[in-house]
């Protein structure tokens, strides 16, 4: 279950020194085996303030037609709002690595996540470089190696392994809060042995970021940093029809859930569905306006179906809407029908609101329109976290 199952990759993770703790892994290597580059395809932040690591990834890959020999990341550092040194730093570790492993620089990504407008300590990344490359392994103790040092306030690696006859995804991925779409701070790796085309490897990844870190929000904030990518070694077959799409889809869902379930200080993790919304987008803003809710996050961390709240943010969403026809559920048994309270069985739903993962249904009675997404509850936890610079 690692980024390293698919054939053709390998991987490592080291300390460096941009974290403070010695014991504390914070460098990681993806890479083919041989440090020649495959077909590549990544997803960016939205974020108009996008970080160094992000600006230059997008420059490679233009450069190479959408190909990659390996993706070097940082953990402890952003190396956001650093201006054109921040770059320099970011086109220096690419170098390194490339001069590492024999390949082109530009045939390497960067990516980085942590604190943001805080120089990089490139010292420090360039004297791990050698030790990375040089523990580059197929093994799984090197690809956790990998998915551990790219974490910063998560407490758990995160790693998918999806097979299908004749190929492999494996990956790994960081994030814990600033999750909001699009994408949902986090990072991603993926690697296959699918023989896959640049474009076709480009739109399933796009579909796959769409279904998964893009219908998933912690806290509204969309990171400076966050980064998709997919790396193909065609080592494998090639899948007909939509087979490659929906097991791309699957592993990065996989990797969201995981994320939603380590959210900072959460509690809970909850799937927002609405249904019966008069229109596919309706449905999109309606769920994440619940999902963003504060009051509605609070009454998820006291384990309160105060379906109220829920019925107030599908009333200012800004989409087509009748309180007469509206419905709320949780975990199944409905609490709201009509617009108004309905009889239901207390007992059932406050064991559901008792449980780890929570389910909201709110139809809307106007149309065929649907859509989900995973959030979190608001807690003392996540104020903790994110009070001071962190």
């Amino acid at each position: 279950m690692s980024v390293t199952a698919a054939a053709g990759f390998v991987a490592a993770g080291v300390h460096c020194g941009v974290k403070a703790d010695p014991d504390a892994l914070d460098l990681a290597l993806v890479a083919t085996d041989d440090a020649v580059a495959v077909t590549a395809a990544a997803v960016f932040t939205t974020n108009r303030a996008p970080a160094a690591p992000v600006e230059v990834s997008r420059g490679h890959l233009s450069a190479t037609g959408g190909r990659a020999a390996a993706v070097v990341l940082n953990s402890g550092n952003a190396n956001a709002a650093t201006g054109s040194s921040g770059r320099q730093h970011a086109e220096h570790t690419c170098a390194l690595v490339a001069e590492a492993l024999g390949c082109a620089p530009e045939e390497v990504l960067v990516c980085s996540t942590g604190l943001i407008g805080i120089p990089l300590a490139i010292d420090a990344v360039a004297a791990g470089v050698p030790p990375l490359a040089g523990a580059r392994s197929a093994a799984p103790a090197a690809a956790a190696a990998a998915a551990t040092a790219i974490l910063t306030t998560d407490t758990v690696a995160k790693q998918v392994l999806v097979s299908r006859p004749g190929f492999t995804i494996g990956g790994m991925a960081k994030g814990a809060a600033m999750l909001a779409p699009d994408m949902a701070t986090m990072l991603a790796v993926l690697t296959t042995d699918a023989a896959v085309g640049p474009s076709d490897l480009a739109s399933a990844l796009g579909a796959a970021v769409a279904q998964s870190f893009n219908v998933l929000t912690v806290d509204g904030a969309t990171s400076t940093n966050d980064t998709v990518i997919v790396l193909a070694s065609g080592r494998g077959d090639a899948p007909s029809g939509t087979v490659f799409r929906d097991a791309l889809a699957e592993a990065c869902a996989g990797l969201a859930a995981q994320m939603a379930d380590d959210a900072e200080g959460a509690t809970k993790v909850v799937t927002i569905r609405v249904r019966g919304a008069a229109s596919p987008d309706d449905a999109r803003r309606a769920a994440r306006k619940v999902a963003d809710s504060q009051l509605v996050k609070c009454s998820l961390y006291g384990a309160d179906p105060y379906w109220g709240r829920i019925i107030s943010e599908l009333g200012s969403a800004g989409v087509t809407f009748d309180p007469d026809l509206v419905s709320v559920a949780y975990g199944g048994v409905v609490v709201c029908a009509g617009g108004v309270a309905a009889v239901h069985d207390g007992a059932a739903v406050s064991a559901h609101m008792g449980q780890r993962w929570v389910e909201i249904v709110a139809d809307l009675g106007l149309g065929s329109g649907e859509a989900t997404l995973l959030t979190n509850d608001l807690t003392p936890g996540y104020i903790d976290e994110n009070m001071r610079t962190s």
